[in-house]
């Protein structure tokens, strides 16, 4: 399409629209971590404590979350197969119905979280003091966040069909101005200035669902009344069988593999709530920066999801691979200079996040620094996996995805930090050390097992015509 502005996916240069799609979705990435560290640093000037609160109980809300993320995933996979084999009208038909189901699984997972959130947390075991100071803060934060549950997830379903659609742009600006909201929200809210009321850890978590509730009343907007994203009517909301099963058979492997790891973060932070409450918070805080380390990774992941689904569909399965390959190589080399920076100043990149002057603090801050030190040893495994798991995810092998997500959690990660910690009696260093074993290692199970193309095959049926697909600028 000479002229025209956009890029396809499934002709021509590969690194200008894998990375013309990977920058959105590492900013959304990172706007979605400025939530979760926006809550971090003020609650962290406000009461470590706070952080310890909302840290530990991350893997609560993110366990009942998981579930319908694993349809969403199936549901961007599905219209990327279908955009790429020129399927415009299958395309919207799943979106519609990923809302559908989604929506209403939403509905069901928030009311589930408000009532299983006290009997999980009384079921935790606890140093006395994390108990007494940390758990119910715990309880306040995730009921609210729960109540907020269909609105999270209303704006990930956006944002994962317009992915696979190929337009990561939109929901990138959606997204900005939602956490500039939150932002500006936050410390209102939490610290009581002006007229409002100081509410601490509840004003943070009614800042968040606020903000996200924005977002996904504009990202609905934008599927149903402006023609940037899938062609989804009003009649596509209405649940079919034959797409549900469709969308269950896809997503549930990925499912599992997040509601895995969710389930291996609930056991763990069991494990983390044995030990004083500055563990808890170094803890916290060293997996809050882990996730913000890990987004160039994450965002080329999905990107090649979106890349590998519509050359698929387009049958160009050696074009799939090379988007791959080319992925792998460029977050690499990046996650390798993070790595540096972080094992070379990591008291300074804690300490800024951990400000607050209590009694906890100075030790809190010099165990994140030892815990971020160590884990920086995971970084460039971590990168290359995501993308490898992108592959295989845009290929509609999540079962693949899941045997990996078990290996690293199950076989490496909890055995290794269970082992050192409790076993070998190795304290917070042990727990330091299992958690950085579990990507590597997943990382050299994947490479290779992704290397035997297995995963070749289109989930969807192709077109008659081969025509190149584009994304929006």
């Amino acid at each position: 399409m000479p002229g025209d502005p956009r890029r396809n996916l499934t002709e021509g240069s590969l690194a200008r629209p894998l990375f013309h799609l990977a920058w959105p979705i590492v900013t959304i990435q990172l706007l979605q971590v400025t939530y979760n560290l926006a809550d971090t640093v003020f609650l962290g000037w406000y009461d470590p404590t706070a952080v310890a609160a909302i840290s530990l109980g991350f893997p609560i809300l993110f366990l009942l979350l998981s579930v319908a993320g694993g349809f969403t995933t199936a549901a961007a996979i599905l219209v990327a197969q279908y955009t790429g084999a020129e399927g415009s009208e299958d395309a919207g038909r799943i979106a519609g119905q990923a809302i559908a189901f989604v929506g209403l699984l939403s509905i069901g997972l928030g009311i589930l979280g408000v009532l299983v959130t006290d009997p999980l947390l009384g079921a935790l075991p606890a140093d006395p003091d994390t108990g007494a100071e940390v758990l119910p803060l715990m309880s306040d934060y995730l009921t609210i966040v729960f109540l907020g549950t269909p609105f999270i997830f209303g704006f990930y379903v956006f944002t994962a069909l317009m992915r696979g659609y190929g337009d990561t742009h939109t929901p990138m600006r959606i997204m900005a101005i939602s956490v500039a909201i939150n932002v500006v929200l936050d410390p209102i809210v939490i610290f009581g200035l002006g007229p409002a009321p100081e509410l601490g850890i509840e004003g943070a978590a009614m800042a968040s669902v606020f903000s996200r509730s924005l977002a996904t009343v504009a990202g609905m907007y934008v599927l149903f009344r402006t023609n940037r994203g899938p062609d989804i009517a009003l009649g596509d909301l209405r649940l079919e069988l034959p797409t549900v099963r469709e969308i269950v058979r896809i997503g549930t492997p990925t499912a599992l593999e997040q509601s895995m790891v969710a389930v291996a973060m609930v056991l763990l932070t069991a494990l983390v709530a044995l030990f004083a409450p500055p563990v808890a918070a170094a803890y916290g805080v060293v997996n809050r920066l882990v996730s913000l380390v890990v987004l160039p990774a994450i965002g080329v992941g999905q990107a090649t999801e979106t890349v590998v689904g519509q050359n698929l569909g387009a049958e160009k399965p050696d074009r799939a691979e090379r988007a791959v390959w080319l992925g792998s190589a460029v977050v690499g080399g990046t996650m390798l200079v993070v790595a540096i920076v972080a094992a070379a100043f990591p008291e300074p990149i804690v300490a800024a996040i951990l400000g607050a002057d209590s009694e906890h603090t100075a030790e809190s801050i010099r165990l994140g620094s030892q815990y971020l030190r160590i884990r920086s040893i995971e970084f460039v495994f971590m990168g290359v996996l995501q993308v490898v798991l992108g592959g295989f995810r845009g290929a509609g092998n999540t079962k693949h995805a899941l045997a990996v997500a078990l290996l690293i959690l199950w076989v490496a990660r909890l055995p290794a930090t269970y082992g050192l910690a409790i076993v070998l009696d190795w304290g917070s260093l042990g727990i330091w050390i299992g958690m950085s074993v579990g990507d590597v290692v997943g990382a050299l199970v994947a490479v290779p097992w992704f290397m035997r193309g297995t995963w070749r095959e289109s989930v969807v049926d192709a077109g008659l015509t081969d025509s190149p697909v584009a994304i929006d600028q």
